[in-house]
């Protein structure tokens, strides 16, 4: 079943709790450390096509050229200004759009008794989640943490304790059961924050089109396989310039004013070291051989760094209203 567009339009084992807040903190530090690579220069893709959708071909092998109409679906602003994205509007977007949906042959089209399709186009930049150890919060836990560790030796006269320092064994006791409380609050204020991070984490994964990816890597945390699950995770935490582009039976919708999603295609690249005014040309290009097709989860292709001269702007005409 197709998935929608999530975002608006316009739019542990038991152990004592010290043991428990130091596997938090080294789990935490784990991936954020994984997290800081990236990603390469690719565009990911995925698309999905209804079983009432099957392009035909032609004799020639070549697919039948199909009509449409473009439709302004929503823009998503990113949390920083970006001049490549911000001036783009709607009409920017359509024509870069434009000429990958007609190298598939999908034409635009100027009379509603003859077009099939109605594309939907959605366009920005998603919002990064804060990475755990840049958090005010989490900084917090891991001093504690460090003070918690030095009272607790002191308090059991660990080797690497002076012995000078081993008399007042009890006082350092009392401070490190007062750092253990503090400890066990700020985990709270932590658990809390990736909780938030999660939920900004789901956000992205539907707009993107991972949500497959998703499914499949969520079992894998805290285990050997989480490596699989961090290399998504590197992905859908850094901001991202994406496209969704979704296809609704025209005909349906002008006649009897119901809608019926026929094929969608979302394709993203991060935004570090691009700008989606050049490379938008590029990514879509790439990811046009799957307009109307189904990729079978999310994929990934190279994108040349580049310009494309794209050619003067044209209006390619909007939908007629209902």
């Amino acid at each position: 079943m197709l998935g929608m567009f999530r975002a608006r339009d316009d739019s542990m084992r038991r152990g004592s709790p010290a043991e428990f807040i130091l596997s938090i903190a080294l789990s935490v530090a784990l991936a954020s450390s994984a997290r800081a690579a990236g990603s390469d220069d690719v565009t990911a893709v995925e698309a999905k096509v209804s079983s009432d959708y099957a392009r035909v071909r032609l004799p020639s092998g070549e697919f039948k050229p199909e009509t449409y109409v473009f439709a302004k679906g929503g823009e998503w602003k990113g949390a920083m200004q970006d001049f490549s994205i911000d001036k783009m509007g709607f009409m920017e977007v359509a024509h870069m759009i434009a000429y990958p949906l007609a190298g598939q042959k999908y034409i635009p089209s100027q009379d509603p008794r003859t077009t099939k399709l109605l594309l939907m186009v959605y366009w920005g930049t998603t919002h990064a989640p804060e990475h755990a150890s840049n958090s005010q919060a989490y900084q917090e836990l891991q001093n504690l943490q460090g003070q918690y560790l030095t009272a607790s030796q002191m308090a059991h006269g660990q080797p690497n304790v002076s012995s000078s320092n081993r008399g007042g064994t009890g006082a350092y006791k009392i401070i490190a059961d007062q750092l253990q409380e503090q400890m066990m609050v700020q985990l709270s204020t932590v658990s809390a924050e990736n909780d938030a991070r999660e939920k900004d984490d789901e956000l992205n994964v539907m707009m993107l089109g991972y949500d497959s990816w998703w499914a499949g890597t969520q079992r894998y945390a805290g285990t050997p396989l989480d490596y699989a699950r961090q290399d998504l995770l590197d992905e859908i935490e850094l901001n991202r310039y994406f496209v969704v582009i979704m296809a609704y039976d025209f005909q349906l919708l002008w006649k009897e004013k119901k809608h019926k999603l026929l094929w969608e295609t979302r394709f993203s690249i991060r935004q570090m070291h691009h700008e989606f005014d050049k490379d938008l040309p590029a990514m879509a290009k790439d990811a046009s051989k799957y307009f109307g097709r189904d990729t079978g989860g999310l994929i990934h292709g190279s994108v040349p760094i580049g310009q494309v001269d794209i050619g003067e702007l044209k209006s390619l005409g909007e939908a007629p209203s209902r």
